[in-house]
C-alpha cells in the first residue's frame, strides 16, 4: 500500500468541500483529465463519479465509487482504470495546529496491477500521490480564502 501525508492551511472542513464536489475529481486527482457525469447523490456511499483518465487520444472512460463518506473525517473511494484495475483509495484528515493533516492510502484490488509487486507499485503511487494531494491543498486552502 502506497501511503502519502500532507498538511494544508485549512480545516478539515474545506478539504471534505473539495472532495464532496465531484466535478473538482480531475482538477486534483492526477491522471484523470476530465469529469462525465456526477451521480446526484454524490459523495454518498454506492455514488459514482464517471470519468476518463489518460490523454487524448488514448482516454479511457471509467468510474469510481464511494465506499465510505464520514465528513471530515474519512473518505474511501474505489477507483477503477481499466484495463489496469482498480484501487481502494481513503483519504483521512485530521486537525492539525491551525490546519490540517491529510492522509492518503492507495492499494490495488482487482486486476492486473495486483500481480505486480508491491515494490514496484508503491514508489510510483507515492509519487503520484504526492501530487494529487498538492493539487487537493490548493484547492482547499483556496476555498478557506
Amino acid at each position: 500500500m502506497a501511503k502519502n501525508v500532507r498538511t494544508v492551511n485549512c480545516r478539515p472542513e474545506h478539504v471534505f468541500d473539495v472532495l464532496g464536489n465531484g466535478w473538482l475529481y480531475p482538477a486534483w486527482v492526477v491522471g484523470a483529465s476530465r469529469m462525465r457525469g456526477v451521480d446526484d447523490a454524490w459523495p454518498q456511499p454506492g455514488s459514482r463519479l464517471h470519468h476518463s483518465f489518460g490523454i487524448w487520444p488514448l482516454l479511457l472512460d471509467d468510474t469510481t465509487v464511494v465506499e465510505e463518506w464520514d465528513p471530515p473525517r474519512t473518505m474511501v473511494m474505489r477507483a477503477r482504470g481499466w484495463p489496469i484495475g482498480e484501487a481502494r483509495v481513503t483519504l483521512r484528515v485530521r486537525s492539525f495546529g491551525d490546519g490540517s493533516m491529510v492522509r492518503i492510502d492507495e492499494e490495488p484490488v482487482q486486476g492486473p496491477a495486483t500481480l505486480v509487486p508491491r515494490l514496484v507499485t508503491s514508489p510510483m503511487l507515492r509519487i503520484r500521490n504526492a501530487e494529487t494531494l498538492h493539487r487537493l491543498a490548493y484547492l482547499a486552502e483556496g476555498r478557506a480564502r
